[in-house]
């Protein structure tokens, strides 16, 4: 993305260094970290950062605009609609390829978006590491808004404690420490104090909640939600039981769980923007395009790039029954954008917002990247390659 830097960069690894470089990062909470992380950051110069910040302040326009809830009601499944819903999420990112256009230039093409936390605490600990290891100018580092380190880890902190203790915050999910991200739940204990905890260790009295903290039961005032209900009922049989969180509980949610449907492939539609490729609910479809080969088919209420349909065919659309559950997206170019010793990598970039009680909008904070050869990003699309895996964006300040 910048070639003086990547050249300088590529010039200067070697497997030593990256094999040091991992072994410092896993050194932190050893055996943490099962996801491939990659041999390079990608570097973002400021004209390109500004791009991708132009299209997520147009997508916040519309997550912002009156009418917005209304909008996405039909987005909540009703049997994973959570009561005390409150006025924005909290935390919100944005998948953009890194794609080239019919002019030959490199642009971002948003690819998704979710009202739900992603790595907010992993990506502050890792590009401190790779700083280590490898030479990164001064003036490149992960943080947006104006953010550095310890700006970003007063507002992170302040926004998921509140005015509670640490004692009374939890990080809520499905066996945490199974977790592929479970590096990401240690590091955010590391910077703000708080446990992680299972779905199943939660105690319910009324509609109180409880968790033994060190052996003692201690209330539980806020809850920093990491809980996917698509992966709850994956899982339903096998954890067993456990409290029911879709009831009416005495607690504060960061962010709430229906801002997950909200702010999500549902609300693609809505956004005209050069950087979002058209997007159409199926069943709002007047007419199959004719180059239906250059769109992908994706269902609502699913994640992980599960049951999308990549090589759609006219046969593929009259199989959904449920054609209000399913968007059909024109398909983005993703660039060989970053030289590695072999093939060019493929990239992604994760823009990551907060959003703090008493703000209009959010505000960019921070980033994650992920480098493909695939046909897809993802570990199934990438295994045995090298100079793939999990990165950060490196943005020129």
């Amino acid at each position: 993305m910048v070639p003086s830097i990547r050249a300088a960069f590529n010039a200067q690894f070697t497997r030593e260094k990256y094999d040091a470089f991992l072994k410092d990062l896993h050194s932190l909470h050893p055996g943490a970290i099962e996801f491939r992380v990659a041999e390079t950051p990608v570097f973002i110069d400021k004209a390109f950062r500004d791009k991708l910040l132009d299209a997520c302040e147009s997508i916040i326009d519309v997550i912002t605009a009156p009418g917005f809830k209304e909008l996405t009601e039909r987005s909540i499944p009703q049997s994973e609609r959570v009561p005390n819903e409150n006025d924005h999420a909290h935390m919100i990112a944005f998948d953009f390829g890194i794609c080239i256009n019919e002019e030959q230039e490199l642009e971002p093409q948003l690819i998704e978006m979710q009202g739900f936390p992603t790595l907010f605490g992993f990506q502050v600990y890792y590009p401190e590491v790779i700083r280590r290891h490898f030479d990164i100018p001064a003036n490149y580092h992960q943080y947006l808004g104006g953010y550095d380190k310890a700006s970003y880890l007063a507002d992170l902190m302040e926004l998921i404690l509140g005015p509670y203790s640490k004692e009374e915050v939890i990080l809520l999910e499905i066996r945490p420490h199974e977790q592929k991200t479970r590096i990401d739940f240690y590091c955010t204990q590391d910077y703000l104090g708080i446990q992680p905890v299972c779905l199943t260790e939660l105690i319910q009295e009324g509609n109180a909640l409880y968790y033994l903290n060190n052996g003692t039961k201690t209330r539980i005032k806020r809850i920093y939600n990491r809980v996917i209900f698509d992966d709850l009922h994956a899982q339903q049989a096998a954890i067993g039981p456990h409290v029911d969180i879709t009831q009416d509980l005495d607690v504060e949610w960061i962010p709430h769980p229906n801002w997950f449907y909200r702010i999500s492939k549902f609300t693609l539609p809505f956004i005209r923007h050069p950087y979002v490729p058209p997007t159409y609910f199926l069943n709002e479809l007047k007419q199959v395009p004719r180059d239906l080969g250059q769109y992908v088919l994706k269902p609502l209420f699913s994640f992980a790039g599960q049951g999308v349909v990549i090589d759609v065919t006219q046969a593929d659309i009259e199989a959904i029954k449920d054609p209000e559950n399913w968007i059909l997206q024109k398909k983005v170019n993703y660039a060989d954008v970053i030289p590695t010793p072999d093939v060019p990598a493929k990239a992604e970039i994760r823009m990551m917002y907060i959003w703090k009680e008493g703000w209009e909008r959010p505000k960019p904070a921070i980033n994650l990247a992920r480098l493909s050869k695939g046909k897809m990003i993802g570990v199934r699309y990438n295994k045995d390659k090298e100079w793939v895996g999990g990165s950060v964006c490196l943005f020129e300040h």
